[in-house]
């Protein structure tokens, strides 16, 4: 074949290697518009997977790379003074510039052309008269942009600055990051060794932080002065370098993320940074490149037509980008708003840090440094009251008088069983169950304040005094024969009443006997749901009431705590959403108007329940449609509103408020809300959302993204979730009720064996 690479990069310099190595014959000739030794950027960042790869695809160049690796196990965080060191993590390093050195002489001795100083500004050319040309022409591709309309490329140019320099300062014992807080703003920098003599030092800030710096009208050196004097303690009297003169100005950048829907066209495809970039936080984007280039090597080679390779190229390459992709996302918005952690202790703050991209879990952290660990959740459980060594999921935590005997929450959990509004055994068995199961807290589902505030007839209710006996019964049983403590959530179910059962056509309206519906405004739930009516005043006042009765009956029931329900489209949460409330009076319009209803139902409820009683407010964070509903950003300012309010806990929920929402779903996709409001309000949170395993309760404490962990699904599946994971945890010290202590310590034994079995030992 007769093919044209267009980048003399990473991806394109060892393509051109592997399909040489293939067959001799290829004729491949690389272009680039620099010259050989033009580079920008210092230092690379590669694990020893990928070197195994590069082994096993040329041996030869992989041992020239070897010899030229910095290899380090520890990653030091430099934070409010404090350097935190953790290990175990595995890196190594070479300068970009001795990359591609030593990729151009690979090249050259297998008779590959390279063409430097050639500036290709149109692939077109290049298509008719090679068989296949990759185009590896960098983030800014010309080629990608020719055929922008078939590549559909998204460029998302996220917020940060960055500009990458290098140092002659040692930063030979571990990948480093430090935090400087200036005149101007936070700072930090990302340094590594690459080489005996240097380090990479790429330095990043936010806009704000750039702009008020005034680095936009600043010469290279100038700007490369400011930041020696921001980390002169960090560069023992080194200074900083670029080697990126040619370009003009200061050479800070927006990083531009890159996805492209295709990656191929004719007989052109994309390759590297070209189709897919990864932030430079996780340190992947040459990964990919050189992975990608041995997977078209071998797709070309073997596959009959160029459409059939290239297709087997997206196929297997585009998951492990968009996996890498997703952590790098993760990654760069955890920069992007670090400063909504600075404020944590340095324990916390280097833990969130390390787990940023949820690549790297609670246990996988255990795995790399255990003493590091074990000392980091010692911290936790000081900070919580408490001197015993467990996981963060085992600490204690104290709400007002209420004080849990760790952080797992039962999350309320609809079962559409009762019977005109009356819990029945169901309920009982149910929730009686999963207080025995070792949690802290256990939610009963939302209980209705009337019959017309029912989400089905099989809700159950806090109005009749049937209602109070059950519930009485079921407390009474979780007090005496458990220590978990049980919360009452309070709802009514607004324009998303009078429906079907959970198992029938949920929210769907009854086949018959619908009861009449209000909501904030005449806003259906969907056009086959009635129309509700816009509450008046006497409405309002009317609902107002019955939810502080229901609250007073949840009292004289002995509940611990109490949740009112402003989420998912009920009748509180429609006053909050302007999807749903659509008013002119003062109740509608801006964030404070819309709010003022819910938080008459709040001071009136608060009013009435006990003062050492904690109160919750359960909130939709995000509607999940844009500017239109209620963001991420707003849901800061409603809890802001509510924790001067008063509320003691949010718990942070989302969507469910229209039917137009297009949730990105995922494990934990719901923590991020919590997160940041927990981390810029200081108020404390829940955090829900498809959470199933301990490894994931463990990493939200401990990173401070929420502080108590609300799962559902998996105590549907298993009532004594909290005792068997903290028995897969390796804790002995979590209390089994009495009778079933035999069951325990077989558990127990099992555990052991095959921890034993695991390390050898049977």
């Amino acid at each position: 074949m007769k093919i044209a690479v267009l980048g003399a990069g990473p991806a394109g310099l060892y393509f051109a290697i592997s399909m040489k190595l293939r067959d001799a014959a290829h004729d491949i000739t690389v272009y680039e518009r620099n010259k050989a030794d033009d580079t920008f950027g210092w230092g690379v960042v590669l694990s020893d997977e990928t070197l195994d790869n590069l082994a096993e695809n040329d041996a030869k160049s992989a041992a020239a790379i070897r010899e030229h690796f910095a290899y380090w196990d520890d990653i030091a965080v430099i934070h409010k003074g404090v350097r935190t060191v953790s290990t175990g993590h595995g890196f190594c390093g070479i300068g970009r510039k001795k990359l591609l050195m030593l990729l151009q002489e690979r090249a050259r001795e297998l008779d590959i052309k390279l063409e430097f100083q050639t500036d290709i500004a149109d692939p077109r050319p290049f298509m008719e008269s090679h068989d296949l040309v990759i185009a590896a022409d960098g983030l800014n591709s010309r080629s990608r942009a020719a055929f922008a309309d078939h590549f559909e490329p998204d460029i998302d140019t996220r917020k940060c600055k960055f500009v990458w320099l290098g140092t002659h300062q040692k930063f030979d014992d571990a990948f480093t990051f430090i935090f400087e807080k200036t005149e101007h703003g936070w700072v930090w920098a990302h340094a590594y060794q690459f080489d005996p003599d240097t380090a990479t030092f790429i330095v990043e800030c936010s806009q704000d932080t750039w702009d008020r710096f005034g680095f936009g009208g600043m010469s290279q050196q100038e700007s490369i002065a400011v930041c020696e004097r921001i980390f002169e303690k960090h560069l023992g009297g080194h200074s900083l370098m670029t080697n990126a003169n040619h370009i003009r100005g200061s050479a800070w950048i927006n990083f531009p993320r890159v996805l492209c829907e295709r990656w191929s066209f004719q007989n052109l495809a994309l390759m590297g940074d070209a189709a897919a970039s990864a932030h430079f936080s996780i340190g992947s984007g040459t990964k990919l490149a050189l992975e990608s280039a041995i997977a078209m090597a071998d797709y070309v080679q073997s596959e009959p037509t160029l459409e059939k390779a290239f297709a087997k190229y997206e196929d297997a390459r585009r998951t492990e980008v968009l996996k890498l992709q997703s952590a790098a996302r993760n990654s760069l918005e955890w920069f992007e708003d670090v400063e909504r952690y600075l404020g944590l202790d340095p324990v916390q703050f280097n833990y969130s840090l390390l787990t940023r991209s949820q690549r790297i879990s609670h246990e996988n952290l255990r795995l790399r440094d255990e003493k590091w660990l074990g000392s980091a959740e010692e911290w936790f459980q000081k900070q919580a009251g408490s001197v015993s060594h467990r996981p963060p999921m085992l600490a204690p935590f104290k709400l007002r008088g209420m004080e849990l005997k760790n952080r797992i929450v039962v999350s309320p959990m609809a079962q559409y069983k009762a019977i005109d509004g009356t819990p029945t055994d169901w309920h009982f068995v149910h929730y009686a169950e999963r207080a025995k199961g070792g949690a802290g807290l256990v939610y009963i589902e939302m209980t209705c304040v009337s019959p017309e505030g029912r989400i089905t007839p099989g809700c159950p209710g806090f109005y009749k005094p049937e209602h109070e006996v059950a519930w009485k019964r079921l407390v009474d049983f979780v007090h005496a024969e458990t220590d978990a403590k049980i919360c009452a959530q309070l709802g009514h179910a607004g324009a998303k009443g009078s429906t079907q059962v959970g198992w029938e056509d949920a929210d769907a309206p009854l086949k018959e006997g619908n009861w009449p519906l209000m909501a904030a405004s005449q806003v259906a739930w969907s056009p086959e749901n009635q129309m509700p009516k816009a509450m008046d005043r006497a409405d309002m006042d009317k609902v107002r009431d019955e939810f502080v009765a229901s609250a007073q009956m949840a009292e004289r029931c002995g509940f611990d705590m109490l949740e009112l329900h402003f989420a998912h489209g009920y009748l509180l949460s429609s006053f909050i959403s302007p999807l749903t409330n659509r008013r002119t009076d003062n109740y509608g319009g801006s964030l404070k108007n819309r709010m003022r209803y819910p938080l008459e139902v709040f001071h009136a409820v608060r009013a009435v329940w006990p003062d050492d009683k904690p109160i919750s407010v359960r909130i939709s964070a995000n509607d999940w449609v844009g500017d239109e509903g209620v963001t991420p950003e707003e849901a800061v300012k409603i809890a802001k509103i509510l924790q001067e309010a008063g509320v003691d806990i949010c718990d942070v929920s989302a969507g469910q408020t229209s039917k137009r929402a297009k949730p990105v779903y995922g494990r934990m996709f719901q923590t991020p809300f919590s997160d940041r409001i927990r981390n810029e309000t200081g108020m404390a949170t829940m955090a829900v959302g498809n959470i199933f395993e301990p490894d994931h309760v463990n990493s939200i404490l401990m990173a401070g993204r929420a502080d108590l962990v609300c799962l559902a699904r998996p105590h549907l599946a298993d009532p004594y979730w909290t005792l068997h994971a903290a028995a897969s945890l390796g804790d002995r010290h979590v209390k089994w009720p009495d009778p079933y202590l035999p069951g325990r310590d077989q558990l127990y034994r099992l555990a052991e064996r095959a921890q034993e079995q695991m390390t050898g030992k049977v």
